[in-house]
């Protein structure tokens, strides 16, 4: 079946039942093969948001009106920050370094929540070079999403409508799934986050495995898809996250996933993953909106930092008691130990039969 053993293809949307996932859809060659769950409500996609801006970002790079140059420095684009500038050697950073994740720039973001101390030991307190660190940071994707904005004259909302979601006539996608999320008091730059259907999500995976052509019509040039492996950036990290490109992931064959493979992620395990070599795009979402409401409340309320909250919600579900164990049934984290197993069993589903 299209290169999957039937059998291990039911045991993985077994498998995928015991966690709390609550859509997750196998695509190969345009074909449905499997879903799970309510595959056409849109969830909070969280980090997965950072493919689409590199998506509308490679629509729209050249020269003139309207139009991104890669080369372009934040002095150039009048991009700065508050409540703490920019110093010249920031202003120095490019638009590709921003979509590299090398800016050096170690300043507070929106959205950043339990990112900062990752962010901090790898870029320090002191004044990098621009495209000389590597770090997954806030501050580069919400920079990018005004530098975006700027340029163009549209909001991320509407450029994706018109140049992503319709052309690819996604089913669920409206523009109101696109909200800002503001900290002022962090910085000026917003972060830009998406809700999107399984089956929406995709076919926007669907794009890029077919090298940005649907249906004969040219939606994303194959050159920009090339980008993501061929600039990608070493992390330091094994695995799933051995590489990152264009604001993808690429994971290395400690991952289990063949050496083409690119994907998307967002916390809850939200995943988007394009396999070329499988000639197959997965998804796997989860409703997080109960769990960020607990888990903000411990750091709101209870004052834990972002990693400690995350821990005691995942171990009070370990042995639930009665008054969270609906919770611990429906809305649990998805662990990574769980989202590791999970393309275990996937990834047995394309093993000799």
């Amino acid at each position: 079946m299209l290169g999957w053993n039937p059998q291990r293809l039911d045991e993985v949307f077994a498998y995928a039942a015991t966690l709390s996932t609550d859509a997750l859809v196998i695509v190969t060659e345009g074909q449905t093969l499997g879903a799970f769950g309510k595959i056409d409500v849109p969830y909070h996609v969280h980090s997965i948001r950072k493919v689409f801006l590199s998506a509308l970002v490679g629509q729209h790079i050249g020269a003139g009106a309207g139009r991104i140059r890669l080369e372009a420095t934040l002095q150039e684009l009048m991009i700065d920050d508050s409540p703490q500038p920019l110093s010249p050697v920031q202003r120095t950073v490019t638009v590709r370094h921003l979509l590299k994740s090398v800016s050096g720039i170690n300043h507070p973001a929106a959205a950043e929540a339990g990112l900062t101390a990752e962010k901090n030991r790898r870029l320090g307190e002191r004044e990098n070079l621009p495209g000389k660190v590597w770090a997954y940071n806030n501050w580069d994707y919400n920079a990018l999403t005004t530098v975006f904005e700027k340029r163009t004259a549209m909001s991320v909302a509407e450029a994706f409508d018109l140049g992503i979601a319709q052309p690819l006539a996604m089913q669920d996608y409206v523009r109101e799934d696109v909200s800002y999320l503001e900290a002022p008091e962090r910085s000026r730059h917003k972060a830009a986050m998406f809700h999107m259907s399984a089956r929406d999500l995709a076919r926007f995976g669907q794009l890029y495995l077919d090298k940005g052509v649907l249906e004969g019509r040219r939606i994303l040039s194959d050159s920009w898809i090339e980008r993501i492996t061929a600039e990608a950036v070493d992390t330091g990290d094994r695995g799933l996250r051995s590489r990152h490109g264009y604001l993808w992931w690429i994971p290395d064959a400690d991952s289990g996933l063949p050496a083409t493979s690119f994907w998307a992620w967002g916390f809850g395990q939200q995943a988007l993953l394009i396999i070329p070599e499988w000639r197959s795009v997965i998804v796997h979402l989860s409703d997080t909106s109960e769990f960020r409401r607990r888990f903000f409340g411990l750091i709101q309320n209870d004052g834990l930092e972002p990693q400690a909250a995350l821990e005691k919600l995942i171990s009070l579900c370990r042995e639930p008691v009665e008054e969270i164990a609906v919770f611990c049934a429906k809305d649990r984290f998805v662990s990574r130990r769980e989202f590791a197993e999970l393309l275990r069993v996937i990834a047995n589903a394309r093993a000799e039969k």
